[in-house]
């Protein structure tokens, strides 16, 4: 075999790889898009007291088992970041974004958008 042969049939195949990385990709980001617009109908505004936050195995924490079933097995086995909240007079364990769980404040009251049970975003914090 000719030395241009080799390097054809191996940028064919780099070519190939990134094809199907690209409609991969695309596949995702639109059931991506359609999880965020789900989450976006579903959200509300509401003030918990943040009471601990640290980072767990979904399976040990303190969840219903019918949301463990739901969780992806990949996420069961991966450390998620999880915050224990008081909402009214109800204590609960909710699931958060990284970024989210970062600025989230601990022993204080704050106002969040809740999607179920996963804390969307901060609105306020108060003191």
């Amino acid at each position: 075999m000719n030395v241009w042969q080799i390097v054809l049939i191996v940028v064919l195949v780099i070519i190939g790889i990134l094809v199907g990385l690209y409609f991969v990709g695309r596949k995702l980001q639109v059931k991506m898009d359609q999880q965020q617009s789900l989450i976006d109908q579903h959200k509300i505004v509401t003030s918990i007291l943040v009471i601990d936050k640290k980072k767990e195995k979904i399976t040990k924490a303190n969840l219903p088992k019918m949301v463990v079933d739901q969780v992806p097995k990949f996420y069961r086995i991966r450390k998620m970041p999880l915050v224990k909240a008081k909402i009214g007079p109800q204590i609960m364990t909710l699931l958060c974004d990284e970024k989210i769980f970062k600025k989230l404040p601990t022993k204080k009251m704050v106002k969040v958008e809740l999607a179920g049970i996963f804390i969307v975003g901060i609105k306020s914090v108060k003191k």
